[in-house]
């Protein structure tokens, strides 16, 4: 299908972005596109102007500042993966990065605008949960840190208001912690139909304390204890997984990343 009709505006700076975004209650933000294209097309999404963030410089960076690592909204999958400085400091992001789509859709599509745009079966939302990230936005009235754990509301909703614009994502260092990303694609499309991400602290052959993130079980990604990781939430179903074989893979994923987070399993 061929999307609707829009106008396009392509600003140099933030400022300009949130004024374009501010002047139209259709508009909408793209970043790298491979979120929000397909739904445009699809006429799932119509929006009636594209305020494009490409020729904005300063949001694509990956830099540890104490004990976070801060990166930009306009960093690409692709950016995430490589990045020595979350391989090192926080490796569970590029472990989910890595999963997302193909070698094309990695080089394009952004971290920010994945998070914005929040699939019920994207893979940065488990992982950001799990680590208890933080997600910055801007509006006119100034930045706003956002919880991971407050931002997914709903299917393809989150607690962005309508003029703000992500601007960076927080992910703590996990030095001394195991972490891990296990996911089951989609054969067709490559999102998750269940993908479960861990962060845990073991000491003397216990574990001291656990993160799981889920995605792609329910209509949003969700922050979970590892032993009900499925219990009590409306569980989604199609023709590929029902919601009991969701359930399913939901339990086996989420012990299969505990076990490789704590070192039992390659």
């Amino acid at each position: 299908m061929i999307a609707a009709n829009f106008d396009y505006e392509s600003p140099r700076t933030l400022s300009e972005a949130l004024e374009l975004l501010s002047s139209r209650e259709d508009a909408k933000i793209l970043a790298g596109g491979h979120s929000l294209l397909p739904a445009m097309k699809l006429r799932l999404a119509t929006p009636a102007l594209l305020v494009d963030l490409g020729r904005i410089s300063g949001l694509n960076y990956i830099r540890e500042v104490g004990d976070r690592v801060s990166i930009g909204a306009m960093t690409t999958h692709a950016e995430v993966v490589s990045s020595g400085v979350l391989q090192r400091s926080s490796p569970l992001l590029p472990q989910a990065a890595s999963q997302i789509g193909d070698t094309q859709v990695r080089n394009c599509g952004t971290i920010g605008g994945s998070l914005a745009q929040a699939h019920p079966a994207a893979d940065y939302p488990a992982a950001v949960l799990a680590l208890d990230a933080e997600i910055v936005a801007v509006g006119r009235g100034g930045e706003r840190p956002i919880k991971a754990r407050d931002f997914f509301t709903g299917m393809f909703s989150t607690a962005l208001r309508p003029d703000e614009i992500i601007i960076e994502v927080r992910v703590p260092t996990t030095g001394g912690q195991g972490v891990a990303y296990k996911k089951h694609h989609h054969p067709a499309s490559g999102f998750a139909v269940v993908g479960v991400a861990v962060r845990l602290k073991v000491s003397s052959g216990r574990i001291d304390s656990i993160a799981v993130g889920i995605t792609g079980v329910s209509h949003n990604a969700y922050p979970e204890a590892a032993e009900r990781v499925a219990n009590d939430v409306d569980v989604l179903g199609d023709y590929y997984a029902s919601a009991e074989y969701r359930k399913h893979l939901a339990a086996v994923l989420t012990r299969r990343a505990v076990e490789e987070a704590a070192g039992l399993r390659k």
